[in-house]
């Protein structure tokens, strides 16, 4: 079968990166005929564009498109030019489109009904953040129901990954074409080596994130927990990621709560054995979120053998069923404290996570991801 597969960012750090990335590589191993459709953006926090990336990515052939920021005045809908004619042109059998309010969806479905190919939309979905203004907030769920009226009312199936999500896109998008097929972990990877030495400088024992260092990612809350827990009881926090703009105010913040050097910024960690390394050596993994659509790094904490501890929101609670995380609420710095000291001090608490998430997170692999998409794909296509 001939998949098409278009994102907004290809080869590039995210969650929804990682999704393509993973799905593209096993369907192509599967047989599949597989091109990845994206464009010249690498990081869309600074919007840097460029020129260098491969032709092709673990045996996936990958089309670039110059992306352009805007479709309306004062509206953020990134555009991809030329991705019309070229996916006109292939005529793949099936085309699969990732993410929600972004302008190559709406050009794939533009090419799915001009050419009658079967559509599926991943769409990763996020609401608006609490903190918006409420202009911002009536613009984004303006753009929900247009994407929900015009784009997947065209798509013949619309992928999701927790049942929160599909109850969410079900309030502007036609409920009988939702499908939930969780992403994964690669689980032989993460067998591999667990001697593995991670990058120089580690504290002796630390708390790790993951992620983004944005906004949205309940990072200050974090901060003002680590505060809250009494010097000798407390560790390190070890934050993994690129920066999208937060890590300043965070070391401000810090230092106004006399924590600073208790805080330690990798960056992003490119080489996948360093970076399994920091998992494996945290005493826990927190990810205080203000909101997860999934969460892939809760996958890749159980698969380290990293107690988890998070905040209940989006699809965390469903990912970390059967007891394989402590669930925080959000914003509740004395919670997410409580909670990080209960699985500091407890070590049977922390053994008994480990074996609850080693058990859930093997039902949550990326070779049962990619076989739910095959066999959507015969579905609409048929």
């Amino acid at each position: 079968m001939k998949v098409a597969l278009v994102t907004l960012r290809f080869d590039a750090p995210g969650g929804v990166e990682t999704n393509v990335r993973e799905v593209a590589r096993r369907l192509a191993e599967r047989g599949e005929e597989v091109t990845v459709y994206a464009s010249d953006l690498y990081d869309e926090e600074r919007w840097e564009r460029r020129s260098d990336f491969a032709a092709t990515v673990d045996g996936v052939p990958v089309r670039r498109f110059p992306v352009h920021r805007r479709l309306l005045p004062g509206l953020t809908l990134p555009l991809l030019t030329g991705l019309v004619s070229a996916l006109a042109q292939d005529r793949p059998d099936v085309i699969h489109a990732h993410s929600h309010r972004y302008g190559h969806v709406l050009e794939s479905a533009a090419v799915a009904r001009a050419r009658a190919i079967p559509l599926a939309v991943s769409t990763h979905y996020h609401p608006a953040d609490p903190w918006e203004p409420t202009w911002k907030k009536g613009l984004l769920r303006g753009q929900d129901h247009l994407f929900g009226w015009t784009a997947y009312r065209e798509a013949r199936a619309l992928v999701v990954e927790t049942r929160r999500e599909k109850t969410l896109v079900g309030e502007f998008a036609p409920r009988d074409r939702l499908r939930v097929i969780p992403p994964g972990v690669d689980l032989a990877e993460w067998s591999r080596h667990p001697d593995e030495a991670p990058p120089d400088g580690l504290p002796g024992e630390f708390l790790l994130y993951a992620g983004r260092i944005a906004s949205n990612k309940g990072l200050e809350g974090l901060l003002r927990a680590l505060a809250a827990i009494p010097p000798p009881r407390r560790r390190p926090l070890v934050l993994m990621g690129r920066d999208w703009g937060l890590r300043a105010p965070l070391e401000e913040l810090a230092r106004s709560l006399g924590i600073r050097d208790d805080l330690r910024f990798l960056g992003h960690v490119p080489d996948r054995a360093q970076y399994r390394a920091v998992f494996r050596r945290a005493r826990a993994f927190v990810l205080p979120s203000e909101w997860e659509a999934f969460g892939l790094v809760l996958l890749e904490a159980m698969a380290a053998g990293t107690p988890i501890v998070a905040t209940a929101v989006g699809g965390v609670p469903e990912v970390l069923a059967g007891g394989a995380g402590v669930l925080v609420p959000y914003g509740d710095a004395g919670a997410l404290a409580a909670a990080i000291l209960g699985v500091l001090g407890d070590d049977a608490r922390g053994r008994a996570l480990v074996s609850a998430g080693r058990a859930r997170v093997g039902e949550l692999t990326w070779d049962r991801c990619v076989d739910r998409h095959r066999e959507l794909y015969r579905s609409i296509g048929a």
